[in-house]
């Protein structure tokens, strides 16, 4: 991070970071506890946990320092988020809400670090090939 980058850029990265983190848990404890699916379960917490080492390369104090909660003009909730119906419909909001997200943490990291920005470019592929497999597999 040699050189000078907006801070507010930050907060949009700790942002998705943490949505994109959080689908990915919802993904997983679906494949790992409802689908009961090892080799899924493994696909998305490896995804995760790239994810996680990405987000340390950061500085925790720039991420955390440039959060702002109360300030936030899109906190609050959108009525579609409780209207899930079953556990494919938390699957397939969760699945979306992780390649919007990565594709976001791509298209900001590019101004921060390119490298990390293709290796989340890959990640976001990854995901599209996931859902494409799970979604053809699912039973519930």
């Amino acid at each position: 991070m040699a050189k000078q980058v907006d801070q507010k850029i930050f907060r949009v990265l700790d942002a998705n970071f943490n949505r994109a983190k959080e689908g990915l848990r919802v993904c997983e404890d679906i494949c790992r506890f409802i689908q009961e699916q090892p080799s899924w379960t493994r696909s998305l917490r490896q995804i995760r946990h790239g994810l996680t080492d990405i987000q340390c390369s950061l500085s925790r104090k720039v991420l955390l320092g440039n959060r702002d909660i109360v300030g936030d003009v899109g906190k609050g909730s959108l009525e579609a988020e409780f209207s899930r119906r079953n556990v494919r419909d938390i699957f397939y909001a969760n699945i979306q809400r992780v390649k919007e997200s990565i594709r976001v943490l791509e298209e900001f990291m590019k101004l921060v670090d390119k490298k990390k920005a293709q290796v989340l470019k890959s990640s976001r592929y990854k995901i599209y090939d996931f859902e494409r497999k799970s979604c053809e597999k699912f039973s519930f």
